[in-house]
């Protein structure tokens, strides 16, 4: 039976070009663009949440709607182009009602942007602008099928597009000959998506999101859903893992983001984009915090606005903390997520990879009710209805060989936190995954969620990255008065990882935000590595400093040096030179250094206990050798898994602080 909801968070969803008016009461002169005062309000245009899309693909003898309150069936809109290159129509309103209207498309339409102006009577205002894109009109009118709830047609260049994937999030079709699809859908999701095939795209709105579905109505009518794609070259392309940003509007998060994040991240957009790479971008989850939602006026609305100028497409995957907290119920905390970005579980193509995004979360949120968050507590669990279209979905790839992703924001794997390294799974529905995955020789999953980096390789058909977090730990680390860096629990600094994809070749690495790709390890001379409050944290006491030093409490003269290689996998080789003779180089488990000072040492500075979940973990991708002294310079010498290599001479003393590199 289908799952009847009341949405908890309403959304303008429409593009952010759209243009929302209380009311326009002014006389405006469209042709000199001027504003007239008058003295008279009476039967003035008032238009309210006016929105339309930002681009429309359309065609003669087709009806645009608008949205918006205030309509009068007497009026009329005027598409007025600015540049005067294309000619201006004036067009009744039809099809009005309280909350939109509609224009039907002259015969003479022609591509442009029109500036949209409300005419009634002698008054005239603005409401926005919009681009058309005037197409010649194919055959939609296909006829309903008993049974069927949902039917469409995908098209490209106005010409149908057979053999293309589209779901409900339960059934899984092809289209046919004529490009047309019927799905019996019960509607539960609430959505019906394309999977867009490799080598094309689908429209973005707000400069980045995809336009890949349709939301549904909540009744057993017949809805048919028209997907339009575009031609593009998309082989060789990269991909932008970004997990675990948590904007939550707290510890100069925002300033953080805006000053160091995204220009970064728009600089290795602009940097694959030269060398003649489609770019695009995929969220690992958490993007918000629940718990600050409301107190702090941030969700994902807010973040949507916030990621606006990333102008490529990005898809998203839900976090556990991308619910709302005012419910306790998995189903209904979802649905700010759907009103507000899409759907939870989804796939694409792009050239010859199929990408899968997964929701892995089922939030309990025990105590939660209108108005008081709960416990925000949740499992780690693929449902029984994403495994079935999951294995709905695979069957459609044809060819095993071809390089697969599924991207989710758990970890599938647990964090091998001692050697030697094991391969446990750490998520409900994880085997039955692994399992559907082994038809496939090329198979990559991607997770958040952990705040760190870590790859497991359980066999040479399967891969999981777990990528650290953009907000490594939780913006403390660079918040006003602490360590002025960015590092997460294991040491990595905080960043994102890069899949440059060439037909079936994928090649990664991890990029710090803030740093150049080469950077791939950190060094530490652990004779220098002695903690303690007279040095990290004065206003605290020696005692609370050492429940957190551990090992660093007491002093190292072992003449030992420590390297944190946070991308690190088996393929990878780390080396350490001393006067041109090589050490003896052994792969340990054990916590970072400069990870303590940063975080545990500035929060009991200030007289707080630092949160358990925060501090420094023990991690798997250290490497240690000693020196037979305390002073000579160590060449460090580390290869990656693509025979890339990084160096380091390391000149001893190595001072552990926070601005170390």
């Amino acid at each position: 039976m289908k799952r009847v909801f009341k949405p908890i968070i309403l959304v303008a969803f429409l593009a952010s070009s759209s243009l929302l008016f209380h009311n326009c009461t002014e006389n405006e002169n469209m042709s000199e663009g001027i504003i007239t005062p008058t003295n008279s309000t009476e039967n003035k245009p008032e238009i309210k949440n006016f929105a339309i899309e930002a681009e429309i693909h359309t065609w003669p003898d087709s009806t645009v709607v608008m949205q918006g309150e205030g309509f009068l069936s007497s009026d009329s809109l005027t598409l007025a182009d600015p540049t005067a290159a294309a000619p201006r129509f004036t067009l009744p309103l039809v099809e009005v009602t309280s909350k939109s209207a509609g224009i039907v498309m002259p015969k003479e339409i022609v591509s442009a942007t029109y500036d949209l102006w409300l005419k009634r009577e002698s008054d005239s205002c603005l409401l926005g602008k919009t681009k058309l894109i005037i197409e010649e009109k194919i055959d939609f009118d296909i006829p309903d099928i008993a049974g069927m709830t949902l039917k469409g047609v995908v098209y490209c260049e106005n010409k149908p597009l057979p053999n293309v994937v589209v779901s409900d999030g339960y059934h899984v079709t092809l289209t046919d000959e004529n490009g047309r699809y019927y799905i019996a859908s019960d509607k539960e999701s609430g959505f019906v998506f394309v999977s867009v095939p490799g080598n094309y795209e689908v429209a973005v709105k707000d400069n980045n999101q995809p336009q890949f579905f349709y939301r549904l109505k909540d009744d057993e009518s017949v809805e048919q859903h028209n997907f339009q794609l575009t031609p593009t070259d998309n082989t060789n392309h990269v991909l932008l893992a970004l997990a675990d940003m948590h904007l939550a509007n707290r510890n100069n998060d925002l300033s953080q983001f805006s000053r160091n994040f995204l220009p970064d991240l728009k600089a290795t957009i602009e940097k694959y984009r030269a060398e003649g790479k489609k770019v695009y971008g995929l969220t690992l989850g958490d993007m918000t915090w629940d718990l600050y939602w409301y107190d702090n006026h941030y969700d994902l609305s807010n973040y949507l606005s916030t990621i606006k100028s990333v102008e490529i497409p990005l898809f998203h995957s839900a976090g556990n903390h991308d619910n709302n907290p005012y419910c306790a119920d998995d189903w209904l905390a979802e649905q700010a997520f759907k009103d507000i970005i899409g759907p939870t579980y989804y796939s694409f193509n792009l050239g010859n990879v199929h990408y899968i995004v997964l929701d892995n979360i089922q939030y309990l949120n025990t105590g939660a009710s209108e108005g008081t968050v709960g416990k925000r507590n949740y499992n780690k669990k693929l449902t029984e209805n994403q495994l079935i279209w999951l294995k709905n979905d695979l069957a459609t790839i044809t060819d095993k060989s071809a390089p697969i992703f599924v991207a989710m924001h758990a970890q599938l794997y647990a964090n091998p936190t001692s050697l030697p390294q094991t391969s446990s799974i750490s998520m409900s529905g994880g085997t039955t995954l692994v399992n559907y995955l082994k038809e496939f020789t090329n198979a990559h999953v991607i997770t958040g969620h952990t705040h760190i980096n870590y790859t497991i390789t359980p066999n040479d058909r399967l891969i999981e990255h777990n990528i650290a977090a953009i907000c490594a730990t939780w913006w403390w680390t660079g918040k006003n008065g602490y360590a002025n860096n960015h590092i997460c629990k294991d040491g990595s600094p905080g960043g994102y990882k890069i899949f440059t994809v060439n037909g079936n070749d994928i090649r990664w690495r991890y990029k710090g935000i803030g740093e150049e790709e080469t950077k791939q390890f950190r060094s530490y001379d652990l004779n220098q590595c002695h903690i303690t409050a007279a040095d990290f944290a004065p206003k605290s006491t020696e005692s609370k400093m050492e429940e957190y030093s551990g090992i660093y409490a007491t002093p190292n003269s072992n003449n030992e040096i420590l390297v944190n290689v946070w991308d690190y996998d088996p393929r990878w080789s780390v080396e350490m030179y001393e006067n041109g003779k090589a050490l003896e180089v052994t792969r340990v488990a054990t916590k970072d250094p400069l990870h303590i000072i940063s975080y545990e040492a500035k929060r009991l500075n200030v007289g707080s206990t630092p949160t358990t979940d925060f501090v420094t973990c023990t991690t798997a991708h250290m490497f240690k050798a000693t020196a037979s002294n305390a002073t000579s310079t160590i060449e460090i010498k580390v290869t990656d898994r693509f025979g890339r290599i990084y160096t380091e001479s390391m000149t001893r003393p190595k001072k552990l602080e926070c601005s170390m590199q």
